[in-house]
């Protein structure tokens, strides 16, 4: 088996995504060049100016007004095309930007859709959230703006440090030796260890922290219900103090080396004004022509050296924030390289839709947990009705998300129409089943468009059609927009109820020949339990229709009931069978029906109690 070749990593990586737009991004890095080169030119000009003053300083009738007016035009002029070219390698850069981030963006997306179900149940949204809202957007800001800044910044302080030596070699010495020891300052600070594990540690504290706020937010109805605050919520808050203590202690411990930084590169004068002192006072200057260049190359290099802190500032935020870009891609590259579903070479059809389990076991971690399934086997036929009961965590639902390939078994075989499902492309397997999962979920679109999801090629009149057998025509024809109203738009919400029968109207719209129904009922009233009963009876007509339920009412009817308990099928028949047998069925049943009869005691001074 061919070896996977190894990303890249840091700037390397960050370089490589870039040049996914190639011609773009090399466009952008020469016009930056360009740039900053053009942009000296204004001080190569002023030097001349001032050299010109101070030569006829005494004959200011001697001045060669058209050479000065040259060197004006040349130093506007270079001021301009710098800004112009820079504003063209902005608008490439930009271009580059944004479509590799889109192409970024829509390859995790359709990754991350590829992976097992049990990748989605281990990672939190919070996670994958910030990976493309934060992680892949900033990459945006460098291939937008800190590519071009990039080779600006090498550009400019190569030209820079030319220039620096070209007119006085010992003034440009005690400009270049200030610059020196500011980098020397960030090598030791940020070259250190902890600086080294501190991109780390601050992706993995904001990665904390979205976690908890998206719970948070999720469970902020409860924390306001038992009037709490932010402090209950002991995992957010935890989390909140623990990056600000972390961020304000790295924060103190290279403010030393930042501040000497910023003041050593932003007054290099300072290191240069003693050495002007000293040639000046040790009679440098031979002669009066030597003393004159020698007073225009300090007043050069005195202007000069307030331009050098800029190109060098911004090579080190761009070299600060690459670290910080770097190790978000690393995040994303860390979810990209997962294997998705391994895909069969030799892909099946079926023509005959019963499900099957053969002999299945199944752990949703080998390494860690418990065996969820063990030697399960049961055949659920098409054109019937396999109900699954049992206690909480018994499997029942492992059981469902086996059917479509959410999970891969450990040992055995999930079969469709003989078929196993490993052998079946994902797209074709997805296409055999609707599934409506207990918790439902609804996207902020119209009703019709989160019904669509079931078949986007039908028609108004099919969708209406799918709304009224599941029950739910009546109160979408009521809502502001009908069919056309945005969930949770103009204060429109929908009860637990309703957007379970919106998704079971997505369900009938599919259309599916296997119907698996993960506690369908579970948020409708009688009334509604028993019209939505009615419009299954005409939907699992000819389909295998798998039915987990808690409410053993809404299982009477099955061809087949399954008892599972604690990964196992304890028991197997039809409802009046398992009663007869008078066993874990039989038992699940009189407690069912007891538990129907509880009422509230205590009304007019009676102790209050729950009885039964």
């Amino acid at each position: 088996m061919k070896k996977k070749m190894e990303r890249k990593k840091g700037m390397a990586r960050l370089l490589e995504l870039a040049f996914i737009k190639k011609g773009l991004s090399i466009s952008a890095c020469v016009l930056s060049v360009i740039s900053v080169v053009t942009s000296f030119s204004p001080y190569i000009a002023i030097y001349f100016i001032i050299r010109e003053l101070i030569t006829h300083f005494t004959d200011l009738n001697a001045l060669d007004a058209a050479y000065m007016v040259r060197l004006a035009w040349i130093a506007a002029g270079g001021a301009g095309v710098a800004i112009l070219f820079n504003w063209f390698a902005l608008l490439c850069s930009h271009i580059a930007a944004f479509n590799i981030i889109y192409k970024l963006k829509l390859d995790f997306m359709q990754h991350i859709a590829s992976l097992p179900l049990g990748f989605h149940t281990a990672t939190s949204t919070g996670k994958l959230r910030k990976i493309i809202d934060e992680n892949i957007e900033k990459l945006e800001g460098f291939i937008a703006h800190q590519l071009p800044d990039l080779a600006g910044s090498v550009a400019a302080p190569i030209s820079a440090l030319v220039i620096l030596f070209v007119f006085d070699w010992r003034m440009g010495i005690a400009s270049f030796v200030p610059i020196v020891a500011s980098y020397v300052i960030q090598m030791v600070a940020f070259g250190s260890k902890p600086a080294q594990t501190f991109i780390t540690k601050y992706q993995d504290s904001l990665d904390d922290m979205n976690t908890a706020a998206v719970e948070y937010v999720r469970g902020v109805s409860v924390v306001k219900a038992f009037n709490q605050t932010i402090f209950s919520f002991h995992k957010f808050h935890e989390t909140i103090v623990t990056y600000g203590s972390f961020v304000k202690n790295y924060t103190a411990a290279f403010k030393t080396h930042m501040t000497l930084f910023l003041t050593i590169v932003h007054h290099v004068y300072i290191f240069l004004l003693p050495v002007i002192i000293l040639l000046a006072g040790g009679g440098a200057p031979g002669n009066a022509a030597d003393y004159g260049n020698f007073v225009i190359s300090s007043l050069f290099y005195i202007i000069y050296s307030f331009s050098l802190a800029t190109p060098f500032v911004k090579m080190m935020y761009v070299a600060g924030n690459g670290r910080q870009i770097a190790n978000g891609v690393e995040r994303m590259d860390a979810i990209m390289d997962l294997p998705s579903l391994a895909e069969s070479a030799n892909p099946k059809t079926v023509s005959e839709y019963s499900v099957s389990f053969e002999d299945v076991t199944f752990s949703y971690n080998a390494e860690t947990e418990a065996v969820a399934l063990q030697g399960v086997s049961f055949t659920a036929k098409q054109g019937e009705i396999t109900a699954l009961v049992g206690p909480s965590g018994g499997g029942k639902s492992t059981i469902a998300h086996l059917i479509p390939r959410f999970y891969d078994v450990s040992e055995g075989a999930v079969k469709i129409g003989g078929v196993d499902v490993r052998d079946m492309e994902t797209e074709y397997l997805t296409s055999l089943v609707s599934f409506v999962f207990q918790d439902v979920f609804l996207f902020k679109q119209s009703i019709a468009d989160n019904i669509l999801v079931g078949d986007k090629n039908a028609t108004r009149e099919e969708v209406v059609a799918a709304a009224k057998a599941a029950q739910c025509h009546e109160f979408i024809e009521k809502l502001p927009k009908g069919y056309d109203t945005i969930i949770g738009a103009e204060n429109t919400h929908l009860s637990g109820g309703e957007k379970q029968r919106v998704v079971i109207a997505r369900a009938i719209l599919k259309n599916a020949p296997v119907l698996v129904f993960d506690e369908a009922t579970s948020f409708s009233d009688p009334e509604n339990e028993y019209k939505i009963q009615l419009a299954f009876e005409k939907l699992m007509k000819d389909k295998t229709v798998i039915i987990i339920a808690h409410r053993l009412s809404t299982v009477r009817g099955a061809n087949k009931i399954l008892v599972i308990e604690k990964g196992k099928i304890v028991e197997e028949g039809s409802h009046d069978l398992l009663l007869t047998e008078v066993g874990r069925y039989s038992r699940m049943w009189e407690r069912y029906n007891a538990a129907l009869g509880w009422t509230l005691a205590g009304a007019k001074g009676e102790k209050s109690c729950i009885n039964y």
